[in-house]
């Protein structure tokens, strides 16, 4: 097409990651013409360095640790190496899979898909090589990279989680700076791959968003699984010299590796694609939106990581649909950024939504909560995990959050998220049944005894 050729849209959308592509898929089935651009590949982040790649990762240091482990179970195995060749091929063919998948669901949808960097030409106009894309409305959907800290220079042994997707052996040894989720995981994948971790958070806890009976359980978990712990303790330097990285704490302590993983969150991608030139509010690199994720330009959305708040490709996926059906008129319900689950895939997992007990009390006053053991469930003792469920409401009150830790437990997220959201109260959830024997049992334990009347549990 011509250098000078305009398309007129009814939306254009500027990344095709989880955000944009969503958005653009449900714009088409209300029969909006749409226009989706992206500089790499579709699916984004997540997809392709994320969420996807990363618990296929996950998924093999499972299969490790079973195998390792198959003699407690009465199952005479041996474990024998990582072919982090074969690893990787694995992970490679599960993202090729679904990649293939979704190019499919877009043109099927009769999307214009655009592959190049597209930068915004004024509130109305994405420009692609040359192309001028014009949309009634434009969605900002660029997504986030993973971040380093000042002085830091990414190379060599001292990688992001981008490049650990892309390892060809496993190192002997490896430091985590970070332990939030990306950390936790990666630390998760390194330990049962046969690398000695160490991680270093310069926060008090991993896992700081958590509720802090999580982060006590998970820091045990890990000490148990001889992965180590060094809380509080901020990054001062790295050198690299030949095949060992040095990394040196504010307090003067210094830690040899073969890897230094670079955990230390993802900040969002806004940076020169014309924002701020075309009147967009920027703040510290985000895109500050209102409760329907309109910027401060008019006809100008924001969805995704680049949205203050967590960066969760699921909650790229609900603002993605919500825009699509305000701009089709449909007026959805405002998305409540409190009932967003969240799961981190470490092992053991956690599975949390809605408030900890430090924000309930903080917003409410008086609240109450109950910890039920996965020692009483039978479903996790067949599975060998600890761990337990807590349940966080407010005094006389629904239920206003749910904390989980333990193997496997994130798959339990979702009851979680329909008693947060739905308000429910102990009593309303005791009156279910839930399968004997499954972790999801522990849900309902839990309730059951918040609510008076425990079974398998102490009141």
């Amino acid at each position: 097409m011509p250098a000078t050729a305009a398309d007129d849209y009814d939306i254009v959308i500027l990344g095709g990651g989880s955000g944009g592509y969503a958005c653009a898929l449900r714009s088409a089935e209300l029969g909006l013409r749409v226009a989706l651009v992206e500089k790499a590949e579709l699916g984004g982040t997540c997809l392709h360095r994320g969420c996807i790649p990363t618990k296929a990762l996950l998924h093999a240091a499972e299969v490790a640790d079973t195998a390792r482990e198959g003699e407690k179970f009465g199952v005479k195995t041996t474990f024998e190496s990582v072919d982090m060749a074969g690893v990787m091929s694995y992970k490679s063919s599960v993202v090729a899979r679904l990649h293939k998948g979704l190019q499919g669901l877009v043109a099927a949808a009769k999307i214009e898909y655009v592959t190049g960097e597209g930068r915004l030409d004024g509130p109305h106009t994405v420009v692609v090589d040359g192309r001028r894309l014009t949309g009634r409305n434009v969605v900002l959907a660029t997504g986030s990279y993973a971040k380093s800290l000042p002085g830091l220079e990414i190379g060599g042994r001292i990688v992001t989680s981008d490049d650990a997707l892309r390892l060809d052996h496993v190192p002997a040894r490896v430091v985590v700076l970070g332990g939030g989720v990306i950390g936790v995981e990666f630390a998760s994948v390194f330990r049962s791959f046969g690398s000695e971790v160490t991680i270093v958070e310069a926060l008090p806890r991993l896992v700081a968003g958590e509720d802090e009976a999580v982060s006590k359980q998970l820091e045990r978990a890990f000490r148990k699984r001889k992965i180590t712990v060094r809380t509080g303790a901020r990054f001062a330097g790295a050198t690299q010299s030949g095949d060992v990285v040095t990394m040196t704490l504010e307090s003067g302590d210094t830690i040899e590796a073969d890897l230094l993983l670079v955990a230390v969150g993802r900040g969002p991608v806004t940076e020169g694609l014309g924002y701020e030139e075309a009147g967009v509010n920027v703040e510290r690199g985000f895109v500050p939106t209102d409760e329907r994720l309109r910027t401060n330009v008019d006809g100008v959305r924001a969805v995704g990581d680049i949205v203050p708040g967590l960066q969760l490709a699921h909650r790229g996926f609900a603002q993605g649909i919500f825009v699509a059906e305000d701009i089709a008129g449909l007026t959805p319900a405002v998305i409540d950024e409190t009932t967003i689950p969240r799961v981190t895939y470490c092992d053991p997992e956690i599975g949390s939504v809605g408030l900890t007990e430090a924000q309930a009390r903080e917003k409410y006053g008086d609240v109450a909560t109950y910890e039920y053991n996965l020692g009483g469930n039978g479903r996790s003792q067949i599975l060998g995990t600890q761990g337990f469920v807590k349940l966080v409401r407010r005094a006389d009150g629904p239920i206003v959050g749910v904390h989980m830790i333990g193997a496997r437990i994130g798959e339990q997220v979702g009851e979680a998220q329909l008693v947060v959201g739905w308000e429910a109260f102990p009593e309303d959830v005791a009156a279910f049944i839930h399968a004997h024997p499954t972790q999801n049992e522990a849900l309902g334990e839990a309730h059951l005894a918040l609510a008076g009347k425990p079974l398998h549990a102490h009141s």
